[in-house]
């Protein structure tokens, strides 16, 4: 009996050791320390971002309407030694490529000399119409004088070979016409194998080289792809349709391009087109935004970000976004606050939620209510603020207690644990002592 108690007695020592061990240790841990940032005073701008494609304000897309091979292309009219190549510039009416026009001349031809032929037809028809007139003018007369000079039946013929004559000039006539229609299409298609540029602009795509046949059927064969104008040029960008609400007119957008990393360039909303994609489930809709290119530094193609500007403040008070994103545990709340934690909770909670203003900022927003935290002594307690225009690091502050300058908390650092504050039960080991080389 004694020995079961020396047991017990040595066994409750353990523990209550083991116990006060993990006391002590879990009560040396070092104190949270909080990472604080000021409430300034500056400008802010609130944007929408996306991302499009530099297009031209106008691209012809110049065909063959009729078939054939390429012969040759025409001259560069800057340099007459070249020929008609990507980047050229060309004018109105310019040559860009000649189709081989030997059956579309040899047509022409045949159509000249099927009109010949019917021209000659029709003299001889107005001739018979005429002796034929003659004919039935003398009948008449003869029967004008004497009844019985001429019989009913030679009088009746002499009219209808008159009237034939007059239908048969009548028919010579038509035929002069349509030879001379084949004749005109016969050398409107001679002229289509003379490809010519029908604006003022700049070759940016090329299509087919010489001895390259081109086939038109129903569709009309691309051969070359003018630019009107380069110094003027449009992004084409897709905007999400939770943000295409505030996209208006006139909307001032500036973006950047990948080949002029140290270039920020302007434009204004032109246009917003309804026609609407779905991909994957996210509706996005095409806005068009003009811009000038008289410096010459921006592509087609090229792959824009666009920030559409919102909504803009100046001077006013700002607070860091982390600030109303952070959210304290209990134990950290001055405990005159702790009874109204959940309210507490409830009006961070309520805060906006500034990745997604980022994203959608509001230029005419209504007030919002959020809470940052401010420091009281090794505790923190909530401010309440009136919101207004978010971007993305800052909150526009349009009412509240803080006044700039003030801190608020916008997270926290916890001190790494030094070594002897480690768990007392934890294996420790000693370096090894090797001697040198």
């Amino acid at each position: 009996m004694k020995q079961i108690l020396r047991t017990l007695l040595v066994l409750a020592i353990i523990g209550g050791s083991a116990a006060g061990g993990w006391y002590w240790w879990h009560t040396r841990q070092q104190p949270i320390r909080y990472r604080v940032d000021e409430i300034t005073r500056g400008d802010l701008q609130a944007t929408i971002t996306a991302t499009g494609t530099i297009e031209p304000e106008e691209v012809v897309d110049v065909g063959a309407q009729v078939a054939g091979k390429i012969k040759n292309l025409g001259a560069d009219p800057s340099d007459s030694s070249k020929t008609i190549d990507y980047g050229s510039a060309v004018e109105e009416q310019t040559v860009l490529a000649q189709i081989d026009d030997a059956i579309y001349r040899t047509h022409v031809d045949q159509a000249t000399a099927t009109l010949a032929k019917a021209k000659a037809d029709l003299l001889q028809l107005r001739a018979r119409l005429h002796q034929k007139e003659r004919e039935w003018h003398r009948s008449q007369t003869l029967a004008t004088r004497d009844r019985s000079a001429i019989s009913d039946t030679l009088l009746d013929t002499a009219q209808a070979d008159y009237e034939a004559a007059k239908a048969a000039l009548a028919v010579g006539e038509a035929v002069v016409a349509e030879a001379q229609a084949t004749l005109n299409q016969a050398e409107v298609n001679l002229g289509y194998t003379t490809i010519r540029s029908p604006v003022k602009g700049v070759i940016i795509d090329r299509r087919v080289n010489v001895g390259q046949t081109v086939v038109a059927n129903l569709n009309a064969p691309s051969l070359f792809l003018i630019a009107k104008d380069l110094k003027r040029l449009q992004v084409w960008a897709a905007v999400n349709e939770a943000d295409v609400g505030q996209i208006f007119p006139s909307q001032r957008v500036t973006f950047s391009v990948d080949a002029q990393p140290d270039e920020v360039f302007e434009g204004h909303v032109a246009q917003t087109r309804l026609n609407a994609t779905m991909t994957q489930n996210v509706v996005t809709y095409t806005v068009v935004v003009s811009t000038d290119n008289a410096a010459g530094k921006l592509l087609p193609y090229l792959t824009a970000n666009l920030q559409f500007e919102v909504g803009r403040r100046e001077q006013v008070p700002l607070v860091p976004n982390a600030a109303l994103r952070w959210q304290p545990r209990t134990e950290q709340i001055d405990p005159a606050f702790r009874s109204s934690t959940a309210d507490t909770a409830q009006a961070g909670a309520a805060a906006p939620d500034v990745a997604g203003d980022a994203a959608r900022p509001r230029a005419k927003q209504q007030r919002n209510r959020g809470t940052a935290w401010v420091l009281a002594g090794q505790f923190v307690r909530p401010v309440g603020l009136d919101l207004g225009m978010s971007s993305a690091t800052h909150t526009e502050i349009v009412g509240g207690e803080l006044e700039v300058g003030a801190a608020v908390v916008v997270g926290e650092e916890v001190a790494d644990t030094p070594a002897e504050a480690a768990s007392p039960f934890a294996p420790q080991f000693r370096a090894s002592k090797r001697p040198p080389g």
